[in-house]
């Protein structure tokens, strides 16, 4: 494995590890300052407010002057929305920080699969199987760390933390990532068979638009999965801590260990399939848990887990087929800006089931919605320029 791609892996794992780490933590400091707990479902709106907006914008952007800045950036911004953080006296400057946060997650999530697409053509699926799996490794360690040093890490302190891991991130950035600079990609053509076609053709080629539309499911069932579910373990199971940390370990390494397994699968046998088998093991888990068992419930949750991650390589992989190197980062931007609209809406339309012991008509109407995208999946076409002898 080239070095800078081990750093590349190393600076998502830091950040992710502070994000971890101030997980808990930030929820309560937004309960004490707003002396209201309903104000804390503001946090989300925050990040998701510029988490979305500024995603193809940044993509767009880096095409133009090359990923590698932005991703520097993005990380520092993170850094900065620690300090915010740390030194907020109201709700005001809490919400700032939560916006600097989600402005500065945007290109750690979309620019580091751009790059990767650009430096192994061969083996997208594999690189970015193993990126996205130490972003959920980051968030998985800092969760456990925060835990365990609670009583050493005390109040504000941890935000300073997290200041410190986007510092890192960003240093590591700087001085061992490699990538293609602007010119390489905007002042040479390449030839067309290498590079692909643009972002034009993906638009035209039938079945974009089902994947987009499964991106925003994915989307929905990632922040379904860490919002409602837990939620509905406590109110309708009785559950306590233990069960909701065992599912959100659950669901951290599901996916981490299904994007590192399902990454080269996809770059041998194709991305339709695995996107197919994703979504179909996503529907089957999501629909059928609330009904199960507590041991059979968590076993099918698991499996919602390893089907979304599996889905989410491959559908990245998908978009970054075919299409030119002066394109990559516009068409991440593109798929985690679908993904960020589910992430906002998935919760927001569960809600509107009611009481929690209403939420598994949600759940049930998700596994089918997921369950429609296999579907509509199944009949992508085949790729119409065939890119370094790689299936779809």
């Amino acid at each position: 494995m080239r070095r800078y791609n081990v750093a590349l892996y190393l600076s998502a794992f830091l950040l992710m590890f502070g994000i971890g780490m101030i997980m808990a933590i930030l929820p309560q400091k937004m309960i004490h300052l707003s002396k209201d707990a309903s104000h804390v479902g503001y946090l989300a709106s925050a990040f998701a407010s510029t988490f979305i907006l500024i995603q193809i914008p940044i993509g767009r952007l880096s095409d133009k002057f090359g990923v590698k800045p932005f991703l520097i950036a993005g990380y520092l911004t993170c850094a900065a929305s620690g300090l915010f953080y740390y030194f907020s006296g109201n709700e005001m400057l809490i919400l700032l920080g939560r916006m600097l946060q989600g402005l500065g997650e945007v290109p750690v999530w979309s620019m580091g699969p751009a790059i990767l697409a650009l430096q192994h053509p061969r083996h997208k699926g594999r690189v970015m199987g193993i990126y996205n799996a130490a972003i959920h490794c980051g968030l998985t360690a800092g969760s456990f760390t925060g835990i365990w040093t609670q009583n050493i890490i005390r109040g504000n302190q941890v935000f300073l933390v997290f200041a410190v891991t986007g510092i890192l991130a960003g240093l590591i950035t700087a001085l061992f990532v490699k990538a293609p600079k602007a010119s390489a990609t905007t002042s040479v053509q390449p030839h067309r068979q290498e590079t692909g076609p643009s972002l034009l053709f993906l638009v035209r080629r039938p079945g974009t638009f089902a994947v987009f539309a499964c991106i925003f499911l994915y989307g929905a069932g990632y922040a379904i999965f860490i919002t409602m579910v837990p939620g509905f373990l406590i109110c309708t199971r009785g559950s306590g801590h233990h069960a909701v940390s065992l599912l959100f370990v659950l669901f951290y390494i599901g996916v981490s260990l299904s994007q590192v397994v399902a990454g080269p699968i996809s770059d041998n046998r194709g991305r339709k399939p695995v996107m197919v088998t994703g979504l179909g093991a996503a529907a089957f888990g999501m629909a059928l848990f609330p009904q199960a068992p507590l041991v059979w419930m968590f076993a099918l949750l698991a499996l919602a887990a390893l089907g979304l991650g599996s889905f989410c390589v491959a559908a990245l992989s998908w978009l970054n087929q075919d299409i030119s190197h002066d394109m990559k980062g516009t068409i991440s931007g593109c798929f985690y800006f679908f993904w960020g609209m589910g992430y906002f809406g998935g919760p927001f339309l569960m809600g509107l089931c009611g009481a929690p012991d209403r939420w598994q008509n949600g759940f049930f109407l998700l596994g089918g919605l997921l369950a429609a995208g296999m579907a509509a999946c199944t009949g992508l076409p085949r790729p119409a320029v065939r890119n370094h002898s790689l299936n779809v």
